[in-house]
């Protein structure tokens, strides 16, 4: 597996990832009927943000966004967001691009990383974020609607980058 720089002609591939994990309403709270178009808008970074693919030769298993979490004030912080390929689920996918977006930012002296909706009920990446180093730092009780559990809580999560700006 590799983890690179996203291109035009990967979205022929990004955009049904994005499409099944949005539709399932299981982890992200996106508008699970956003066109394409729309999808495109808000995957794909802008510098100084940035927009991943893994692949195994051609085909892409899993895509990430990284870039500054909010603007000004806020902008010593960084955030990310990972979407992986149902099929490639379970292999590392998921960790190899959180690890890549921790360096990432690292790299551009972020004092940290913050996620600002992780849905409490998706065990597999509270566990994948709690052992890449982030602490839950606060729950919103019942902010997502899940489609078969109703409402449950959403987490902010956090890490602190020892000597960031």
């Amino acid at each position: 597996m590799q983890i690179r720089q996203f291109t035009q002609p990967d979205w022929s591939q990004v955009w049904p990832i994005i499409h099944e994990v949005v539709r399932e309403r299981e982890t992200f709270p996106y508008e699970p009927a956003m066109t394409a178009d729309e999808a495109y808008g808000m995957w794909v970074e802008q510098p100084p943000g940035r927009t991943v693919v893994a692949v195994d030769g051609d085909v892409v298993l899993g895509t990430a966004k990284m870039g500054t979490n909010r603007p000004g004030p806020g902008s010593h912080v960084a955030t990310a967001s990972f979407m992986v390929a149902r099929p490639a689920r379970g292999r590392g996918v998921g960790t190899a691009l959180c690890r890549h977006a921790l360096d990432w930012a690292r790299e551009r002296g972020y004092a940290g990383m913050q996620f600002n909706a992780v849905v409490a009920t998706n065990t597999a990446a509270v566990e994948l974020y709690r052992r890449e180093g982030f602490a839950v730092v606060g729950t919103v009780p019942g902010a997502f609607r899940h489609p078969t559990l109703g409402r449950v809580d959403l987490h902010l999560m956090y890490q602190e980058f020892p000597g960031g700006r």
